[in-house]
């Protein structure tokens, strides 16, 4: 599968699509679009993961990297969509603690802080 990456206006943030696998080859552009969001001062950002079936130590740095940028800012980062062998490697890791996982790109919306 060819990885693709996009991004839209959700309903309180951006959301960032992703597909394909996660790898050395392929997280560098979504380091670059996430770092891009974090400059631009936008508060929430939802990493939709639902078509991705693999991810590997660099693109879990790359999310984790993400989280804490856009939390120095005040922002919040979540996951949604994430298939079972991608929610293995975060729950292995334990990132799965510190960075929301959702179902859907609708559930994260609702979970996130600035709907409080």
């Amino acid at each position: 599968m060819d990885f693709t990456l996009s991004t839209r206006q959700g309903r309180i943030g951006t959301v960032v699509e992703v597909a394909g696998d996660l790898d050395m080859s392929t997280t560098p552009e979504l380091r670059d679009q996430l770092r891009k969001l974090v400059d631009s001062d936008t508060p929430v950002v939802v990493v939709d993961l639902t078509g991705v079936g693999f991810m590997d130590s660099s693109g879990l740095g790359v999310l984790v990297v993400a989280y804490k940028d856009l939390r120095e800012r005040d922002g919040w980062l979540a996951l949604a969509g994430v298939s079972q062998p991608v929610r293995t490697v975060l729950s292995i890791t334990s990132v799965d603690r510190v960075i929301g996982v959702f179902d859907t790109v609708h559930d994260a919306e609702e979970a996130s802080p600035a709907l409080s």
